[in-house]
């Protein structure tokens, strides 16, 4: 079945400017009929008066015969005073009076439409009455004009046709060459989209010259294309070392397990199995990272309640065991959104690094800056150049100082924390400290009554 679903743009918009065309048209020659119909109407009424007006002077110098020329009228007679027909058309010879009214006494003309005219019957007709001043009496003039077709005149009706369908024909061809025209970078964008596969993602569509619509889609597919090769690259160089990541804890398991094989005499089991379950232990973390980070890229939403930020670092550090010594300065009342679980996430992956990597201690603030949440994780280690603070947020990125000293880090934990401040609507990054890192989150406090941050409670 052919439907409106088959057909193309092209076509639908032509038919919908044709059929806008059409009912213009229709409404303008209707419009333009009923006016010229009106104006030719009151023109043959005044062909008619002025036909009847020589008559009025021929009658007033005596000289009108019984039998009067019709002129422009379609008939004409003249009444004395006593209302008797003295003079006519040929046509209205021997006819009953064609009409019973007259002008008023303060005027001499008086236009009426009479109907069923004896000599018209069937037709209604533009009668004009004039009074003629006689010495023995008001004498009357008749004069009648015939109804004008509602098409006017066929030449002039058919020229208006004509005129109306060369527009619509215009205007059709107009619009689909119009919408062609258009449609072609249209079309090119189709075509290199369709070539361009998970493998060819370099390519980019090509960019109209005119700065109109299509030139904007064209900018946003290639805007797209290179978000999407951008991502397609991180989960490239993510795969890449995510299998280098796993493979290392399973080639170290592989050849503890082939040398207990090859000499199973000469093996310490205990200090086999010690070495077995140390592997394995980084190969759960760093399945376990991965898993959070899949769950944190997804956009899996969690749930968010009123959180009092100094009192979670506070039950969180309550909870470790310590490594080093903590120095904590934890204000009260500085309230947050956000899910528990995910925040003490963060902050332990922030404490892991600080721990593994200080000297003799670590310092954790939370305070309040401006509508701002602010929590600093410190430690007095050896510190990131101001150039690589960033690469430690890269996933599976250990600087060779952390490799060197912990050679058991998977490389995520600092991703993880900052997609988490970023799920909050946060930000997490490394700032200057006198010694050490000193890495800063800083979160929107939850707003109290009427949208106003709620002001943090004195210290006790």
């Amino acid at each position: 079945m052919f439907t409106g679903r088959r057909w193309s743009v092209r076509l639908r918009l032509t038919l919908i400017a044709v059929s806008m065309t059409v009912v213009s048209g229709i409404a303008l020659i209707a419009i333009a009929t009923f006016s010229v119909h009106d104006l030719a109407g009151s023109f043959r009424t005044e062909e008619a008066a002025g036909a009847a007006l020589q008559s009025v002077h021929l009658a007033k110098r005596g000289r009108l015969p019984p039998v009067v020329p019709p002129g422009k009228t379609d008939g004409m007679q003249l009444l004395n005073a006593k209302g008797e027909i003295i003079a006519s058309t040929p046509n209205l010879v021997g006819a009953p009076r064609m009409a019973n009214f007259t002008p008023p006494a303060t005027s001499v003309r008086q236009d009426r439409e009479v109907c069923d005219i004896p000599r018209y019957p069937g037709r209604c007709m533009d009668v004009v009455a004039f009074r003629i001043y006689q010495d023995e009496g008001d004498w009357i003039l008749y004069a009648a004009a015939g109804p004008v077709p509602w098409h006017v005149h066929p030449e002039l009706f058919a020229l208006v046709i004509g005129a109306s369908l060369a527009i619509m024909a215009v205007t059709a061809a107009g619009t689909y060459r119009t919408v062609t025209g258009a449609l072609v970078p249209v079309k090119a964008i189709g075509r290199e989209l369709e070539e361009i596969t998970a493998t060819d993602i370099g390519r980019r569509v090509p960019v109209p010259v005119a700065r109109d619509e299509i030139r904007e889609l064209a900018e946003t597919i290639n805007q797209t294309l290179d978000r999407l090769e951008a991502a397609a690259e991180q989960q490239r160089r993510f795969t890449s070392d995510a299998s280098h990541d796993l493979r290392s804890p399973l080639a170290a398991m592989r050849a503890q397990v082939e040398e207990a094989l090859h000499y199973p005499d000469d093996v310490d089991w205990k200090a086999k199995t010690r070495a077995m379950l140390g592997s394995l232990d980084r190969l759960q973390a760093i399945v376990s990272d991965l898993l959070v980070l899949a769950e944190l890229d997804s956009g899996v939403p969690a749930r968010h309640e009123r959180i009092d930020l100094g009192a979670l670092v506070g039950d969180e550090l309550d909870r470790r065991e310590r490594r080093v010594p903590v120095d904590r300065d934890l204000k009260p009342g500085v309230a947050i959104i956000g899910n528990r679980i995910r925040l003490a996430r963060l902050l332990t992956n922030l404490m892991d690094n600080a721990e593994r990597h200080a000297v003799s201690q670590v310092s954790v603030r939370v305070n309040l800056d401006g509508g701002t949440a602010v929590m600093e994780v410190s430690d007095d280690g050896a510190g990131i150049a101001p150039a690589q603070r960033e690469l430690v947020f890269q996933r599976f990125t250990r600087l060779d100082a952390s490799r060197n000293r912990d050679a058991g880090g998977t490389g995520l934990g600092l991703p993880i924390a900052r997609e988490i401040a970023r799920t909050h609507g946060g930000l997490l990054r490394l700032e200057d400290s006198t010694r050490g890192a000193r890495f800063v989150l800083r979160i929107p406090l939850h707003p109290g009554p009427g949208g106003v941050p709620r002001p943090p409670s004195p210290n006790p």
